[in-house]
């Protein structure tokens, strides 16, 4: 993992990007509130192109760099959100940086879609993990389905694996992964975010 003052989580932006799933993740990556040591980490959007991405939601976003310049060495996470598209020939560069991020011992995140497209490509034949459900990445004929996990959210050797319907227990792994938080305040805001406990709040407010 970067271990520079300024640590930089890229995310992955492009066409139909799912953005309930990444929404919880991007927003606390970048607010300094409650960190460990605030202002370290950033997001930043990598593509494979510069021009703008339409979400699914509508949304129009500039990426800020090139998903070809991108290396392991100067990012701390490569978070992969879902999409329409991860079983396209589009969708192959991001899968290829992904192996390139995990091979260098760099951690990957991956939700919905996105767990499709790294199963295609054998990334999960060898990991535990977890999607949208069984039967989804069995319709893609991949061969790990013996290390499908029923679970919210998965970790296995730098990869963390997650189905839609989990976008806070996907930002929860994130955040411990990266250590942005103290393991209380991250229990706090699953408190609240997670058990939809109002005592998550006033705990993070004391903090």
């Amino acid at each position: 993992m970067n271990t520079n003052e300024n640590a930089t989580v890229h995310l992955a932006v492009y066409d139909t990007l799912a953005d309930w799933e990444v929404g919880f993740v991007t927003a606390h990556v970048n607010n300094g509130a409650w960190h460990k040591t605030p202002g370290r980490f950033k997001t930043q959007t990598v593509s494979a192109g510069l021009g703008p991405v339409t979400t699914m939601g509508g949304l129009r976003v500039l990426p800020d760099s090139l998903l070809a310049d991108l290396k392991p060495a100067d990012s701390a996470m490569l978070i992969l959100p879902g999409n329409d598209n991860f079983a396209t020939e589009g969708y192959q560069p991001y899968v290829e940086k992904a192996r390139e991020f995990l091979d260098a011992g760099v951690p990957v995140a991956a939700i919905c879609g996105a767990t499709g497209a790294l199963a295609m490509a054998g990334l999960l034949d060898d990991r535990e993990h977890t999607s949208n459900a069984a039967a989804f990445l069995d319709s893609l004929g991949y061969a790990g389905s013996q290390l499908y996990r029923e679970e919210d959210v998965v970790e296995d050797r730098d990869l963390i694996t997650a189905g839609a319907a989990s976008p806070i227990e996907f930002a929860r792994a994130i955040f411990a992964r990266l250590g942005i938080y103290e393991p209380s305040v991250l229990d706090s805001l699953y408190k609240l975010y997670g058990h939809k406990d109002a005592a998550g709040f006033y705990e993070l407010m004391s903090a």
